[in-house]
């Protein structure tokens, strides 16, 4: 992939960890070109422009705001040709009105990573149009610096957005949580909040090597009668905690199903 020519249009956040997880990844700065009108820096090696560029590239990748894909995809068509893989970051937005809006780019995938692309665990979750098989090999390998892929029907976007994408935020709420709570039963805050992300680092961790499922390590960590055991109790009681998360799911989807629905109507809803 060292040779491929990348346009990143739109860096903030996210556009800006899939930058910082390839070029940790080793990838050289001179394959990138950012667009973008506010963004001050970035990277040395890297191009900054405020309009699109002439030339061809590689690899588009998408990260504007959603409402903003009518305004600029015409100033983006001229790059998005047969030899050009579009890569959309942008949430709620479907392939056929991607498809509508580059008519002549090759390959067009939608991708779902989240923040820790940065550090090149992301997962990455994937679904295209117009790509064979040696096409998505190739993505594979151009994503690989990022974290680990998951090719999924569309129909199930929202749902990966709702998990995958909006799922850290989720995470840090409970890790937040984790240290108010031992703060308001008298352990000062910032020992509480560097308990707490030691806690999680190493509980996410072990999950990751462990070979058994989060639940079943969930069991293997409470000793019956033991503390542990009391505190999941809260947790389970009435399914409160399944309950919960499966509301705030619910709720990341139901909005990413109207955000697509914004999009194919050309954001008039």
């Amino acid at each position: 992939m060292d040779d491929r020519k990348i346009l990143i249009v739109g860096c903030g956040n996210m556009g800006g960890a899939l930058l910082a997880g390839w070029l940790a990844g080793g990838l050289p700065p001179q394959s990138f070109t950012v667009v973008d009108p506010v963004l001050e820096s970035v990277p040395a090696g890297v191009t900054l422009l405020r309009d699109p560029p002439a030339g061809s590239f590689d690899l588009l990748v998408l990260g504007i705001k959603p409402q903003m894909l009518d305004a600029v995809a015409p100033s983006l068509n001229s790059l998005a040709g047969p030899g050009t893989t579009l890569l959309s970051i942008l949430a709620g937005v479907e392939l056929d009105s991607l498809a509508r809006h580059f008519p002549d780019a090759g390959a067009i995938v939608r991708l779902m990573p989240n923040l820790s692309a940065a550090l090149g665990k992301s997962p990455l979750a994937l679904a295209a149009t117009r790509i064979d098989a040696a096409g998505r090999a190739a993505l594979e390998d151009a994503l690989a610096p990022l974290g680990s892929t998951e090719w999924l029907d569309e129909a199930q976007f929202d749902l990966v957005t709702a998990l995958a994408g909006s799922g850290p935020a989720f995470v840090y709420r409970f890790i937040d949580a984790l240290a108010t709570g031992a703060e308001s039963l008298g352990m000062p805050r910032g020992q509480a909040e560097r308990l707490a992300l030691a806690t999680a680092e190493g509980a996410v961790a072990l999950a990751a090597g462990a070979g058994v499922s989060p639940g079943e390590l969930a069991r293997k960590v409470a000793s019956p009668g033991g503390t542990t055991e009391a505190g999941l109790r809260v947790l389970d009681q009435d399914g409160a905690l399944l309950r919960l998360i499966e509301s705030t799911l619910r709720a990341a989807r139901d909005r990413g199903a109207e955000m697509g629905v914004q999009s194919r109507d050309g954001g008039k809803r």
